[in-house]
């Protein structure tokens, strides 16, 4: 369910739609408690995708770091 926050003398109001509110159980004049959302964490996924959609020139070179010399060895097959 999603609101708008408006503004209404030194009052901050949350509308929604009637309906969504009555689907939701909610009535005029209830008190309702409300719990601010974490910041959402961009993911790996969301910036290769944000690459993606900016194209080829936004994607950094590859770097050549030399040979496997060690327990850093990745087998990629």
């Amino acid at each position: 369910m999603e609101g708008k926050l408006e503004r209404s003398g030194e009052d901050f109001l949350i509308r929604i739609s009637a309906a969504e509110g009555l689907e939701h159980g909610l009535r005029e004049g209830q008190t309702v408690e409300l719990r601010p959302r974490p910041p959402r964490r961009e993911t790996w996924a969301d910036m290769i995708g944000e690459m993606d959609r900016l194209g080829q020139s936004h994607r950094p070179e590859p770097v050549d770091w030399g040979p496997d010399v060690g327990a850093e060895i990745v087998r990629d097959d």
